[in-house]
């Protein structure tokens, strides 16, 4: 099998239409775009897909010896740009996909043209002077649950992430992370949670949108702030909403944000 089916990759739209690609975050899938990503379908080439040991992806492509750091999944969506052949893609990542997107943009610029980081990112943990939003205590302490109790965790951090969205944003996200095998969601909450790309921002060659969140306390204002700051030809729209997942609490907004910045580039 292909990488593409091995990513479960899924695609509408034109063939041949300019291609946005839509990137899920941490513990989710594919189908947390279902609000957003048929918006774009009329004038885009729409591709989807599931990380490794994500949603439906092939599980069998996870190891854990390899998959250590962001490099590993920048290497998988570098490798599937090529074998589908997209240029100039609009690569559209949410929260830790954010990052990622960068850095495959980064890699392969011939690939990328554009980048919108939804609710994204660079480090979660402060540091001198940094509001990341995190300590290294509650990285430890989330982290900890994670490995001591594979069914204990899924609730309090899907009620982190959902913040005080609706009701039904906190369950998705909670049924979804449930329905993540334990050790790969310990192993890429370590990987997403004790990571640090701010130092890749200043290689970012493309029109980028940071999306923010007006309320989100997995990533605040400030981190939006420094990503525009650290990121030339960066813009930031804050999105009126609650959470760290405005494609599901606020889709309305998200698409007129990413509609109103594809129209300027």
């Amino acid at each position: 099998m292909n990488l593409s089916g091995r990513l479960n990759v899924t695609m509408h739209g034109p063939v041949g239409a300019p291609p946005i690609v839509f990137v899920h975050g941490f513990g989710c899938g594919q189908v947390m775009w279902r609000h957003v990503a048929p918006a774009f379908a009329d004038d885009h080439r729409v591709v989807l897909l599931d990380l490794p040991g994500s949603g439906d992806s092939d599980l069998s492509l996870y190891r854990a010896e390899r998959y250590t750091s962001l490099e590993a999944y920048r290497d998988d969506l570098v490798e599937l740009l090529d074998e589908l052949d997209l240029t100039d893609v609009v690569f559209v990542g949410h929260s830790v996909s954010a990052m990622i997107g960068v850095l495959v943009a980064n890699a392969a610029p011939q690939r990328v043209g554009r980048l919108v980081l939804v609710a994204p990112s660079a480090r979660y943990l402060d540091d001198d002077g940094y509001v990341g939003g995190f300590s290294e205590r509650d990285i430890d302490e989330l982290l900890g649950l994670m490995e001591r109790n594979h069914l204990g965790w899924q609730d309090p951090l899907a009620s982190l992430v959902a913040g005080a969205a609706p009701a039904d944003v906190k369950r998705e996200l909670e049924d979804s992370f449930c329905r993540t095998r334990p050790d790969i969601a310990a192993q890429f909450a370590a990987v997403t949670f004790r990571g640090d790309n701010r130092a890749d921002l200043a290689d970012v060659g493309v029109p980028t949108l940071v999306l923010q969140s007006r309320n989100d306390s997995v990533a605040p204002m400030a981190a939006g702030a420094f990503i525009r700051d650290h990121t030339e030809g960066s813009r930031m729209t804050v999105i009126d909403t609650y959470g760290h997942c405005p494609h599901l609490s606020a889709p309305a907004q998200t698409i007129s944000a990413i509609q109103e910045f594809l129209e300027e580039h």
